[in-house]
This record gives structure tokens, sequence and C-alpha cells, in this order.
């Protein structure tokens, strides 16, 4: 480990939320991680029930990058650090998960870190947002100066990768340690979308031998997992199967959420399992792969339910959606599940159990059971969907970019469905809003500070 970084434009290069690190007594770094990594091949079959056995196989040299926010004063640290996968969907570095839950983050005095563990992150790949291939957007093309000596040997060692960032996290690799002074006391690994694949397949085959992480936050995974391949496999010759669990015999906490389009378009509902002593899975009624939230830089003030909230459609012009996107209805259910989950790690205590989203149908043709209202019945329930104004689904949205279909769809309740819902109107609906707020926070599923902002906001909508 060497750093912290300098050079190049200045700055580390990964998208911003506008946030100002010394508002909140955090600094940010950029170090170099390198060393040699070790791929794994499977020892026969690779089971849906995640049971696998792989042993190691080959080695290669890498360098790549960790971004890391941590409180200013060590005496602030709470003792946890979350290490993001940082998602290359986009054919760069995103780190969705910290779009969700930084403000749960630096409320509590966390540290975390954002990992580029796989090769697009550093050269650049394909983007799932445009229907042709992107150029490359990687970090040597973003800061060609700052990111030269980086280099990776493919995604088949991103695991090993991904596991010795743990470790130096922990202070157990050699050259700068970041956390110097700093008691870590658990280190907690989470991804969204196509890095929740990749960390299945970590819980599934690496961490029974690596054994770096206290417990994993996979977030929004669809019904298999990653490849274990060097250079990924193709759909024509595939180890991985699909429908693929998470091992009933995990030795950490496992917390998984999954929105609408998650069990449903990505095909999670092939995937399901119950709950074990090391396993929690939270599917949310109304939620969407992707939805409004993640553009707004939210600071915790309120501002960002404020525009969430209300019979107000909308847009996402960048993407060109045929239909007006999700509002935003999982943000604060996966504050609370990471929350439950570093809880757990923390003192034993699980977070609570939830009911499945119900389905209809069978095979390919799976959908989500639905109300009068059109609104998902089951899965963890929210005021945004028992108290609606606003109709969220995680049914395909359309438009020129394919990355729509992720966005969800909202649309507004007329006059005459909010007469029905409200009679008295606004007092009724605030009311009614309030009471299931406190209610899904008592059933664990919101962080009070959630209800709070949410209410307010609530307390805000116009009635006709």
């Amino acid at each position: 480990m060497t750093g912290p970084v300098t050079g190049g434009k200045g700055q580390p290069a990964l998208l911003d939320l506008t946030l100002k690190p010394a508002t909140y007594g955090y600094s940010v770094d950029e170090y170099f991680l390198q060393g040699t990594a070790t791929a794994y091949q499977p020892v026969g079959p690779l089971g849906v029930d995640g049971k696998w056995q792989v042993k190691e196989s080959t080695t290669a040299p890498y360098k790549t990058r960790m971004v890391m926010w941590k409180p200013q004063n060590p005496a602030d640290f709470d003792g946890t650090v979350f290490v993001e996968w940082l998602n290359v969907s986009a054919g760069f570095d995103v780190p969705f998960d910290w779009f969700t839950d930084h403000n749960y983050v630096l409320d509590e005095h966390a540290a975390w870190i954002g990992v580029s563990a796989q090769a697009a992150g550093i050269v650049g790949g394909p983007s799932i947002m445009s229907s042709a291939a992107a150029p490359p957007g990687g970090l040597k093309t973003t800061d060609p100066v700052r990111y030269a000596s980086l280099s990776h040997p493919g995604d088949g060692y991103s695991y090993d990768i991904f596991s010795q960032a743990g470790l130096a996290v922990r202070g157990d690799g050699k050259g700068v340690n970041p956390l110097a002074g700093y008691q870590v006391k658990r280190v907690i690994a989470d991804g969204e979308s196509q890095s929740a694949f990749r960390l299945t397949s970590y819980v599934d085959a690496v961490q029974p031998l690596a054994k770096v992480y206290d417990g994993f936050f996979i977030h929004s995974r669809g019904g298999d997992a990653a490849s274990l391949a060097i250079n990924g496999e193709s759909r024509g010759d595939r180890t991985i199967p699909n429908g693929v669990k998470i091992r009933d015999d995990v030795d950490v906490p496992v917390m998984m959420v999954q929105t609408e389009s998650d069990v449903r378009w990505l095909g999670y509902a092939s995937a399901t399992q119950p709950d074990s002593d090391n396993f929690r899975l939270w599917e949310i009624a109304g939620g969407s792969h992707v939805d409004a939230y993640n553009g707004l830089g939210d600071d915790g003030d309120g501002a960002a339910e404020a525009a969430l909230l209300g019979p107000t459609k909308l847009t996402h012009g960048p993407l060109a959606c045929a239909s007006t996107i999700n509002a935003g209805v999982q943000q604060p259910v996966v504050v609370a599940a990471l929350a439950g989950l570093e809880k757990w790690v923390r003192d034993g205590t699980p977070p609570p159990s939830a009911a499945r989203l119900e389905l209809t149908g069978s095979g390919d043709n799976i959908n989500i059971a639905r109300d009068a209202h059109g609104i998902a019945v089951g899965g963890v329930r929210t005021p945004l969907v028992d108290v609606p104004v606003v109709r969220n689904t995680g049914e395909v949205n359309t438009g020129a970019s394919p990355f729509c279909a992720a966005f969800g769809t909202s649309s507004a309740f007329d006059a005459t469905t909010l007469a029905q819902l409200y009679p008295h109107g606004g007092s009724d609906y605030v009311a009614a809003f309030a009471k299931d707020a406190d209610q899904t926070v008592k059933a664990g599923f919101w962080l009070a500070s959630s209800a709070r902002n949410w209410k307010a906001a609530a307390a805000a909508v116009a009635f006709n």
C-alpha cells in the first residue's frame, strides 16, 4: 500500500456527490494497492446451493487503487470499515452503495473505502448504459498521469484483489497503513448490482478460504453469480448455473436486499432462499434497481425526501426513458438493512426477517402480485407503498438506453383516487403516513432519522 496519492488532476477519479468532507469531520484520500493476486478454479461442478469448492490456480501481479473516507480524528471513529466493490457496469468505477448509504456511514463515524477490484475500473470497458460499446472510461483514460502505473491481469483475479484490500484495511499488508491509529473492529464488504453478483461468488467460493470480511452486504443481484474465469465466460460455455443461492453454511452474517426489479427483471426469483442463522433477505415493495434518489447528492437535510415524495411525476432526462422513473422507495430500507447488518456483526443481534414479495406465474412468466392500485403485495412494507400518493414499481421502463429498464416506473394518483384513499385530504394522509412510518421504524425496516425526514416531506404534500 502506498499513498496518499497525489498528482495528475489532483483528486481521485470517482463520481462526486458534491459533499464536502470537512463539513462532516472527514478526510478523503486515495491509495495504491499492489501485489500478486491469485485466481481460483472450481473443484467439481458449481451447484445452485452455493457450496462451491475451489482451489488456487494462477497468479499475476496487479496494481489498483482504493478511495477512502475516514473521520479526521481517530477518536471519532466507530470501528467499522465498509469496503465497497466498485461497480463497473458503466464502463468505469461507480460507488452505487455509497450514493445510497453515505449519510448513515457519516452519521455513524464509520470509514468507507471504494476498491477498483475489476479491470474495467482501470482500463475501461463496455457500458450497459448504451446499446453500443462505449469507449474506454477507466482510470487510465480519465487521468492518464495519475494512474499511469496501474495494471490489472483480469477479473478472475478480482476476488483475491478484494481480499487483499480487506487485509490492508486491517493493517495486515505491507507499506502504508491507511488506518494507522484507528481501532478497526469490523470490516464489512458491500456491493450493488454487478458488484453484488461478484460478492455472491466471493461468499460462496472465496470466503471459506480467505476469511477476511466480518460480514457482507449484497444489494440488488440477479439469479446467477459472476464467473471465476480470468477473462469471464461466454453464455454458451457457462460454469455458473442460474438460481445460485448463498451457501447455508456461510460463517459470517450476510444481508441481502432486493427490489422488485431484481426479483423479476434480473431473475432473482430463481435464487430466493429462506433466512437462516447467518442470512437475511429483504425484498422491497415498490423498489426498482435504480431510481431517482441516486442522482440527488443527498446531504441528509430532508430535501431529498421532499423531492421524491408527492404527486409530481419524475423524469430522468439524460437517459430519455419512455416513462417517468421510480421516485425512490428503496433508500431508507437499504440504510436500515446496512445498519442492521452492522449491529449483527457488532453484537450478534440479527435484523428482522421480512415477508417475500408475492409472485404470480412461474418460470419465465413470473410477475409481482399487485393490489387494486397497482402496488406490489408482500415484501418489506413502508409508508411509501402503504400510504401512497405515487405508484412506484420495479416494472421495466423503456427508452433509448437499455439501462432505462433498471429505473422502474412511477405515476401520480389522480384526484379521484386520492379522494378515495384520503377522504379528508391532507390531514388523513399525514396522520396515516406518520403512523405507518413509526410502525416501520418499530419493525426495523426504517431508521428513526429516515422517518423524521419522510414525515416532514409528507406534511408538505399539497392536496387540491
